[in-house]
């Protein structure tokens, strides 16, 4: 069975490409299978392969999930920041979006005030120089947007229902230099308190579960950063 695969940051270096034509000697094929027929197929990939998460159709699959020939599939690996776009492309309701322009915090906070709530927030991720002795000049971000698009909703759906706050949040993609946002995400919510517990969801939940890779660039190199081969535990940075 004929599958193509994308890739992205540092399993799209190691394999030397974003998209990987790959021939299935089985079907039904699983996504646990797939990752060890990659991982014997590509043998130096194999530590990233182990550690990433098989995406179907812009959905985290389990191991025992079917793919079928016309399904979408993808290898998420366990770092944070596929291809950049200089575009912007967001949802319908325009509340979520990712693009490569500069990110405007005023106009996405106008996306969620509300008469009914008296609080609101606006949460501005930004690149930093310093992180312990190393010295970052900027970041270079990327994303499997369809399915980012899809989890920021899922974001803003879960803090709607859980604290009856409206939420919109906007990514960044490409180079992004020091103190510029990568990230904006903003909340309001009838109470301060609910608010700031809201907003910490939400940038904790984005980092946890939205496909979004970042490379530090400094004057020591490039680096996918969370990018450990040895991790046991699949996470997003």
């Amino acid at each position: 069975m004929p599958i193509i695969i994308r890739l992205f940051a540092g399993l799209a270096e190691a394999l030397g490409s974003s998209s990987l034509a790959f021939q299935s000697p089985e079907t039904p094929l699983t996504a646990g299978r797939l990752k060890e027929l990659l991982c014997a197929s590509y043998p130096d990939a194999a530590p990233q392969i182990n550690v990433s998460l098989v995406a179907i159709d812009h959905e985290y699959a389990p191991d025992d999930s079917v793919i079928s020939e016309a399904a979408e599939v993808a290898l998420i690996p366990p770092v944070s920041g596929g291809e950049s776009v200089s575009l912007t492309e967001e949802t319908a309701d325009g509340m979520f979006c990712i693009t490569g322009q500069p990110l405007n915090g005023e106009s996405l906070l106008d996306k969620v005030l509300d008469a009914n709530h008296g609080a609101t927030l606006l949460f501005v991720g930004t690149t930093r120089e310093m992180t312990g002795t190393q010295r970052t000049t900027a970041l270079h971000y990327e994303a499997y947007v369809p399915m980012a698009l899809a989890k920021l909703q899922e974001i803003g759906s879960e803090v709607g229902e859980r604290w009856n706050a409206r939420c919109a949040i906007a990514h960044r993609t490409g180079l992004v230099g020091l103190k510029e946002a990568s990230v904006i995400i903003a909340v309001s919510a009838a109470h301060r308190d609910t608010c700031y517990e809201a907003s910490r969801y939400a940038i904790e939940k984005l980092k946890a579960s939205v496909p979004v890779w970042k490379k530090d660039i400094g004057a020591s190199g490039e680096q996918w950063l969370g990018a450990d081969p040895k991790a046991k535990e699949f996470r997003l940075l």
